[in-house]
């Protein structure tokens, strides 16, 4: 479902099921708040009708008792009717207590009308008084009982209402935290969707630019980040394409140079020789420069060949595994009488590391870096190099007394024939490949090389993974 999707289509459809999500819990918590509430206005409408049909019952109670005993002293009729009034009011009371809380009443309200008519019928009996104050204590008691049973009844009903907002407020929390976690895996999933493209991204173009171009460039995700990649792999194809085309263009153009260099370096021999007659001295000067200049321009053509066959040959790689300190011995063995040469001490300091490399190109590039050490220190000079461990990384630091490298030239410094300002008189000149070289042999094994700002001199790192 997510291939067929754009990365706007995903981002919207990731948005709206969050916003479902937690639309949806704050719907049902709404829900659940108008329940409650509406429960809440019944349970209190309930309790307003008990307690009101209670107190009525009661006012019409007193008032039948007040009736009655005037009419057992009085004998006067209106008492009798108001006594029937009353009873019929009281009746309405019981009938409204009734339909409140109808499992309140029970068999309460047969007793109260069995009562009642037991105190109507000692109204005109001669010996009715006793059986009218029996008749009316029933009454009162059963009211008083009936008042109990309500404020039972409201505080059992405010106790289930409380229960019911605990058990609420309860829900409500584990549906937020619920939505809140969906949202967030949610939001997690869509993430990991579009995240991971971009990294690819990120990552494919990276390594066009750092011209890593034999690792095909794959993207995963929405259809326009996939098109997308694909049209980057299509760029790094072509890219691939024109390096060739560059790489054989300059063997061509250096194999064709070689011929007439050649041919011009055999004729200044044979000017030197006097083949062709004895030369003035102004003549043989001239020859002179000819001879240094051709000499030169072979040694740049050299330098172009190499620098090109080690680019081409950067990404071959034998890996091993070796002893990093044993390798730099070897490197500072080989260069001990160049350093001797020019009265410079080198100073190694190593830590045993184990690297998953491959050797001999590691070893050019730390050689290049050292040979340049040696060449930019001055005489009485310490080059300084070690080796340890930076977590994932071994580290290899290379440090001279030389004048350093010019801010400005900072940037370029590993740029293919490139020649910082500061070049001390007693450096031999050179092509301006060796860094472009340690460059290339570091980033084949997916390693960094940079120039560290310093106190003195110049201070190479190179950093380089201790296992694929």
């Amino acid at each position: 479902m997510f291939s067929r999707m754009s990365f706007r289509q995903m981002l919207l459809a990731g948005f709206l099921l969050i916003a479902l999500v937690l639309g949806a819990a704050a719907m049902q918590g709404l829900h659940l708040l108008e329940a409650f509430a509406q429960q809440s206005r019944h349970g209190a409408d309930a309790a307003l009708g008990l307690t009101s049909a209670a107190q009525q019952l009661a006012e019409r109670t007193v008032d039948m008792e007040r009736s009655a005993r005037q009419y057992r002293v009085l004998g006067d009729d209106a008492l009798k009717a108001r006594f029937v009034v009353s009873r019929d009011g009281a009746e309405s009371a019981l009938a409204a207590f009734s339909a409140a809380a109808p499992a309140t009443l029970g068999g309460v309200a047969d007793a109260w009308r069995a009562a009642a008519r037991q105190a109507e019928a000692a109204l005109d009996a001669a010996t009715g008084e006793a059986d009218l104050r029996d008749a009316l204590d029933r009454l009162h008691r059963i009211n008083e009982r009936l008042s109990v049973d309500a404020r039972q009844w409201v505080a059992r009903q405010n106790a289930t209402l409380l229960n019911q907002l605990e058990a609420n407020r309860l829900r409500l929390a584990w549906q937020v935290l619920l939505a809140v976690l969906f949202g967030a895996l949610l939001a997690a999933l869509f993430g990991w969707q579009l995240a991971r493209p971009v990294k690819q991204i990120e990552a494919a173009i990276e390594d066009l630019g750092e011209s890593r171009l034999d690792r095909p460039i794959e993207v995963e995700g929405p259809a326009d980040l996939r098109q997308l990649g694909q049209r980057l792999d299509w760029l790094r194809q072509r890219l691939s394409e024109l390096e060739a085309d560059r790489v054989r263009m300059l063997r061509h153009v250096s194999h064709e140079l070689k011929t007439p260099l050649a041919a011009l370096r055999e004729g200044v021999a044979l000017l030197e020789d006097e083949v062709t007659g004895a030369l003035s001295p102004p003549q043989r000067e001239v020859v002179g420069i000819l001879r240094a200049n051709a000499h030169v321009l072979q040694g740049r053509i050299e330098d172009l060949l190499g620098f090109n066959a080690a680019v081409f040959d950067a990404r071959r790689l034998h890996r091993s595994t070796f002893a990093l300190g044993a390798l730099l011995e070897r490197i500072v063995d080989a260069q001990r009488l160049q350093a001797q040469s020019r009265d410079v001490s080198i100073v190694l300091d190593t830590t045993p590391i184990s690297i998953d490399a491959d050797a001999e190109k590691i070893g050019v590039a730390i050689g290049n870096l050292l040979a340049n050490a040696i060449s930019f220190s001055p005489a009485g000079g310490e080059v300084s190099l070690c080796a340890r461990h930076g977590g994932e990384w071994a580290i290899v630091d290379c440090i001279d007394a030389g004048p350093g490298v010019a801010s400005d030239d900072a940037g370029r410094i590993f740029d293919p024939f490139f020649q910082g300002r500061r070049q001390p008189a007693t450096a031999r000149e050179g092509s301006g490949v060796g860094l472009s070289i340690v460059r290339e042999y570091v980033q084949a094994h997916g390693g960094r090389v940079a120039l560290v700002s310093g106190e003195r001199g110049a201070h190479f790192r190179i950093e380089l993974p201790l296992s694929v």
